[in-house]
């Protein structure tokens, strides 16, 4: 009778579990159409093959860089770890979480993010977090990324933090309970809508153009990990013409690229080499480059990854080139090519 008691208790308790996750699965966000932002960081665990470039980094990164691109003009294998408002110290654990899956020649990592020094909201705290696989690494980034309002726990069991969803279920949360779609292509996010900018606002006065020691911190953290790891870390900055972009801040990474001997391209600088033009090449006023514009962005980047960097061509891999034969077709069909 004991060992009755004891095997129904058991039973009662594996019941209780599943109960408690399927709700946590069906409450947690699925990021599927809308704003499907939140679902990138996941997307790259089910990536087939090593990369020989990574590029970490915000929405300056995964909207402006075409990795389809890369790979036909020049045959670069590249990923985008990309999410949106990723700060510095997410990039800094989603390179420390990439690294136990493999180790890229190649590290592009979006200056942007300097500007921010503490954390800022917890929507794109989950956006970046909630999808990374449990490691040391995805510990660090809530630790660091929380929010006063945020706790620890939440992140463990995320079903503490959507219960109240109930009420907002669509059919998508029922669609993808256990499923998700891609919607990006290598970690880029493609858009073929045109918006020409007008009317841009003048940028604000700031009372301080200092980086804070904070981002400076983890921007340490990230050139020391590429040195250990032997990998060479390049600095950008994207052709957004917003948010504005200060000389001040400029001129403090040059100065960092110069101490640390890092190369940096400023890709709003350059943007006549490259035939950049924001009337066409933007679909959102001058944010983000659509996907003509980062195909331009990209056949340039490329060409100095490849001669510069010697970034080796992997069209001859039969293996490569077949994972990225697919690749393309997605991306081709997106594109309505």
């Amino acid at each position: 009778m004991k060992k009755n008691r004891i095997f129904k208790i058991f039973i009662a308790f594996l019941i209780a579990l599943a109960g408690l996750y399927l709700a946590q699965r069906l409450l947690m966000p699925k990021y599927m159409h809308g704003v499907t932002d939140g679902a990138l960081t996941a997307e790259y665990y089910g990536e087939r093959m090593d990369h020989d470039v990574l590029f970490i980094g915000d929405c300056e990164l995964y909207e402006n860089i075409s990795p389809i691109t890369l790979w036909r003009e020049y045959g670069i294998n590249s990923y985008i770890r990309g999410s949106a408002q990723q700060l510095i110290w997410q990039s800094y654990y989603l390179l420390e979480d990439s690294l136990r899956y493999e180790k890229p020649g190649v590290l592009v990592f979006n200056v942007l993010s300097l500007q921010y020094d503490k954390p800022q909201k917890e929507a794109y705290n989950r956006m970046t977090i909630d999808g990374m696989k449990w490691s040391s690494a995805k510990a660090g980034a809530i630790r660091a990324s929380m929010t006063e309002e945020e706790s620890f726990i939440s992140y463990v069991f995320p079903l503490l933090r959507y219960h109240s969803r109930w009420n907002e279920l669509e059919e998508d949360d029922f669609t993808y309970l256990f499923k998700r779609d891609k919607v990006s292509h290598s970690g880029y996010y493609l858009r073929t809508e045109v918006r020409a900018p007008e009317n841009l606002p003048d940028p604000r006065i700031l009372g301080d153009y200092s980086f804070g020691d904070n981002a400076w911190k983890y921007m340490d953290m990230i050139r020391e990990k590429c040195e250990e790891e032997g990998i060479t870390l390049i600095l950008v900055k994207a052709p957004s013409l917003r948010p504005y972009w200060y000389d001040e801040w400029e001129e403090q990474v040059e100065e960092y690229a110069a101490k640390y001997d890092l190369p940096y391209y400023n890709f709003l600088e350059t943007a006549d080499e490259y035939g950049l033009d924001m009337n066409t090449d933007t679909y959102d006023g001058g944010l983000h480059l659509n996907v003509y514009g980062a195909e331009k962005l990209s056949s340039y980047f490329g060409k100095i990854l490849s001669e510069k960097y010697a970034v080796p061509d992997r069209r001859g891999d039969a293996d490569c080139a077949a994972v990225w034969e697919e690749k393309c077709r997605r991306y081709d069909e997106a594109k309505g090519t």
